[in-house]
This record gives C-alpha cells, structure tokens and sequence, in this order.
C-alpha cells in the first residue's frame, strides 16, 4: 500500500485519493533449499487371547526388499547422475549438508540396484528404436576399472527414444547387434565400424555435412576453406527456410532441396576434387578435402530423402552427457555396471526428449514394473508412460 504520509498532491495538495485498476505487480524469486522427507510407520502387532498366535500388520510396499530409501529418493539420484552429471561422492556431500546422512557406498548400492530392476526395458526401447526409419549413431570411449583397453559407450537416437549400448569393443558387429535387420537409414560419421551394418543391405549410410564442415574450419584462414564453410553455410540456409515457410519433410521442402541445395552440394564437391589434387594428405586442407569427396555419395542422400537432416548433431549432442560423465565421475568398475549406467542414461535421456519429468517417470517405473506383464513392458518406456493419476480430492461435508 502506498504510505499515507505520500499521500499528497504536489498539483493541488490534496489528500484524497482513490485506487486505480488493479495495481502494479513485480515477481521475487526466493531459494527454498530442497529437503528430505522421513515417513516413520509403526506396525500394529496383536496377540490372541490364549497366547497361541502373535500376528503383525504387514510391511508397506516398497520397490526393492531391504531398503528404507523410496522410489523417488533412487529417481532422485539418478537423474542427478545421468542428466545433472553428478558424481556420488558429491551427492553423499548433499545429503549431509541436508542432514541426512547418507554414505558413499549406500548411494553407488541404490543406483546399481535401479539399473538392475529396470533392466527389462532395455529390449523393448530398442525394439523400438529399430522400428524407426532413421537412426542416428554415434559413439565415445569410457573407462573401465577391470580392463586395460578402452571401452565404449554406443549411442542409437531414434524419433523419440534414446538408446545407449555399453560394450568392450568398438568392432561393427554392435551396430549389428543393435540394429539387426531393420530397415532405413543410419546416420553416422565415416568411421568404418558402421559397414558392416551397411553391407547387409538393409540400412543405407547417410553422412554428416557437419563433420566435413569441421575439417575445413580446421583448415583455417585459407580462401578454399572460407569457400567450402560458405557453400555449407547456404545449404543450411535452405534448411532454415523450409522451416520458415512450415514445408519440412513435405514434397515443397524436397524440390527446395533439389533447386537450391544441390547446386551448392556439387560446388562443394568440385571444389574438394580441385584442393585434393593440389594438397598432400597429410595437410589440413588436404584431410578435408578427401573426406569430403570420399563419402559424397553418404552426404548427398539428404538430396533425396527429406527424412534424412544434413548432420549427425543430434548424436553429437547425445554424447555429450557421456562426456561429460567420463570427466566427472571417471570410470565404471565392471562390465555389468557399465550396461546398468547405459541403460539409465537410455530412460532419462529419453524422458527429456518426450517431455517427461524423469524423476516422475523412474519413481512411479521402479514402483510398477515388478507388477507388469512382460507383453505390456512397451508401455513404460518414456514415450508411452502416463503418470498416475492423482487421488480425488476429499470433501468434508461436516467441517
């Protein structure tokens, strides 16, 4: 309210004033640091009046035997994990600043535990993601304790879901495994691990115009560098314009491509075919020059297709969790906890690209996948989960 002492008109001096509309509203943000909730219930036990039979209510449910921590409070640590990068000694740090204890050892049990309960949805993510027509792939080294090599952490991006793959090797028989003989396209970098997969038949390989970029932009300030960005830099434009005028994946978006991207895609070529003649391998100009031209049949499928986008940033941006997770918390122990991380990256990841709160969805997931059929395992995977729905509110006639 406006103090009575400002009351005062400094026209006519005054003192009577009268409220105008609504008044004028500003926002203030405060903290309100997160808590933990302890829930303590007492049992009724009861004895019978000849002393021959003690019976005790039963326990309350919980998503796993011998464990005082919910649902959420386990959502809750992997997310901070998988999506927030956290690594357990730092949570452990949390939880003490809140003044619940909780050790080390307890947090990595609870996370190993999780990946374990919802182990079932692994197959059917992927199933679903070898129904989509095109996948983008993509993949990272990880550490592990218990081998002296490198490991690898695989990621397989559908429309809608997100699959990770945690394997001992990087050979082409994982894109197989994964993919099997689903038909499509698959869109990767030129490393040969994918040809097998491409060799059988059902997949076409589809190339990343933004890796080319990247060998030229390495190149530096050259003039044939600068001109290889700007023939990219135009095909993205055509891609920004269909956005403009709403005809993406239509047959308007296609001949787009075909009238303005293809003059610009076969400038590109000719002039990668004129630098590699003039450059040695072994130089920058040289590298990308050759890349370029040696998978200009992978990058000239967008041409075709307007399923098929002109990079594999989606992938990219996929790994980057990945990456993140390697600085942070280092390594995985052993091969089991490798594919447990895999898969809780696969679900949380998943729930951010549908819109779904993963903390939400893995709570009320570890709650009721002991209870669902293995034929309805489908409708808990991110993109088909609904959440439950919230108890009516209760009405007390005689208050």
């Amino acid at each position: 309210a406006v103090p009575e002492g400002q009351k005062k008109c400094h026209l006519c001096g005054g003192t009577s004033f009268r409220s105008i509309g609504d008044g004028k509203t500003c926002e203030i943000f405060e903290y309100v640091p997160g808590y933990l909730k302890r829930i303590v219930l007492t049992r009724e036990t009861v004895a019978c009046r000849c002393g021959g039979c003690v019976l005790t209510a039963p326990a309350p449910e919980r998503w796993a035997e011998k464990t005082r921590y919910a649902s959420s409070f386990v959502a809750h640590l992997v997310v901070s994990k998988c999506l927030a990068v956290t690594p357990h000694y730092r949570l452990e740090q949390a939880f003490a600043r809140t003044g619940v204890p909780v050790a080390r050892s307890t947090i990595n049990d609870l996370f190993r535990r999780a990946g374990q309960k919802l182990e079932p949805l692994r197959s059917p993510l992927f199933e679903v993601i070898r129904k989509d027509f095109l996948v983008h792939a993509d993949e990272t080294t990880f550490k592990m304790t218990k081998q002296t090599s490198k490991s690898f952490i695989w990621a397989f991006i559908g429309q809608s879901l997100t699959g990770y793959r945690f394997d001992l090797t990087r050979s082409g028989d994982v894109p197989i495994d994964v993919l099997g003989d689903s038909v499509g396209a698959i869109l990767c970098d030129d490393y040969r691990g994918y040809d097998p997969l491409v060799r059988k038949g059902m997949r076409r390989r589809c190339g990343c115009l933004a890796h080319a970029r990247r060998h030229f932009f390495d190149a530096g300030d050259v003039p044939e560098a600068k001109e290889a960005l700007s023939l990219v830099a135009g095909m993205y434009r055509v891609e920004h314009e269909a956005e403009r005028r709403g005809i993406v994946g239509t047959a308007e978006h296609l001949e787009l491509r075909r009238t303005c991207a293809r003059p610009l895609f076969v400038r590109l070529l000719l002039l990668a075919r004129e630098v590699r003649r003039m450059h040695g391998p072994k130089t920058l100009l040289g590298r990308a020059a050759r890349y370029t031209w040696r998978n200009q049949l992978a990058l000239g499928r967008f041409l075709r297709d307007t399923r098929i986008p002109l990079d594999n940033n989606r992938a990219e941006n996929a790994m980057r969790l990945v990456a993140l997770g390697r600085k942070n918390f280092l390594f995985v122990h052993s091969e089991e906890a490798g594919k447990e991380l895999a898969l809780l990256y696969s679900l949380v990841v998943s729930c951010t690209r549908v819109g779904v709160n993963p903390v939400e969805y893995l709570a009320d997931v570890l709650d009721r996948i002991d209870k669902t059929a293995d034929d309805n395992l489908a409708a808990l995977l991110p993109d088909r989960w609904k959440p439950p729905p919230k108890p009516a509110p209760t009405i007390d006639f005689d208050a």
